[in-house]
């Protein structure tokens, strides 16, 4: 197994985090050409919350950054990145990444596991991809208990996940607790592992995603907080105007 070059990837630096300055496309075909080489590598799909976390928390910023890809999934890090000279960079969401993968996944043979949520949100999931992307090949489901496991547990979920041999792991436990764990199994997990979030919920139909017309002029943030306005209201205040005074102003 050869080792992916770190340095091919375009890299757009914002308030200490660094991005990956690409677009879906470009993601792809990354994905294709590699994945055979991914094992044990992790993607964190990096929105304006996290990276205000990061630049807050240099700890939490040495994780971002150790990701094979840290790619923008807020609309707001990509729109930054155009404007220091990165024409191409576009906004790659973690539930947009998995349906692209998931249409792939049967001719190229890719297979599957889900590592986070409630079971019953896996249980829906899996139906929602079995009936959506027919012969798609989930190898295994687990959720983890709401606590940090023990050494013992981890050696057996780990071990668990291993015999499955997934060429993807995707990892839903909401930030930054999936990028912690990732951080943490890097080269111990032998699949690919990407930090979806809610990316679980959306698949499953727990969530509603924003109309089109909002994603494409990044007001999918908006629909969100009118879905789950007193959790996100506080976030989104504080995160927004501390982004908005650091990465555009300031120009961090």
């Amino acid at each position: 197994m050869r080792t992916v070059d770190k340095n091919s990837i375009p890299i757009c630096n914002i308030m200490g985090v660094n991005l990956a300055a690409i677009n879906m496309e470009w993601l792809l075909d990354f994905t294709r050409e590699n994945i055979s080489d991914l094992g044990g590598e992790y993607i964190c799909v990096t929105n304006v919350h996290t990276t205000v976390t990061a630049y807050e928390d240099d700890e939490y910023k040495t994780i971002q950054n150790s990701s094979i890809l840290s790619i923008p999934d807020g609309g707001p890090l990509s729109t930054v990145g155009r404007k220091r000279g990165y024409s191409s960079m576009k906004r790659t969401t973690g539930p947009s990444y998995m349906v692209e993968i998931f249409k792939l996944s049967t001719r190229n043979g890719w297979k599957h596991f889900f590592y986070g949520s409630k079971q019953e949100t896996l249980d829906k999931l899996r139906s929602e991809l079995e009936v959506n992307y027919p012969g798609i090949d989930i190898v295994g489901m687990y959720s983890p208990p709401f606590r940090q496991l023990t050494d013992d547990e981890n050696v057996k979920v780990v071990d668990m996940i291993n015999k499955t041999m997934p060429d993807f792991v995707w990892v839903g436990l909401g930030a930054p607790k999936q990028e912690i764990w990732m951080y943490n199994h890097k080269g111990v997990i032998n699949g690919l592992m990407v930090g979806v979030g809610a990316g679980f919920d959306y698949l499953a139909g727990n969530i509603r995603r924003a109309p089109e017309w909002m994603q494409k002029m990044n007001l999918e943030w908006l629909f969100r907080l009118f879905q789950d306005p007193k959790r996100l209201f506080k976030r989104y205040f504080n995160t927004n105007i501390k982004f908005i005074w650091h990465a555009i102003i300031r120009g961090k």
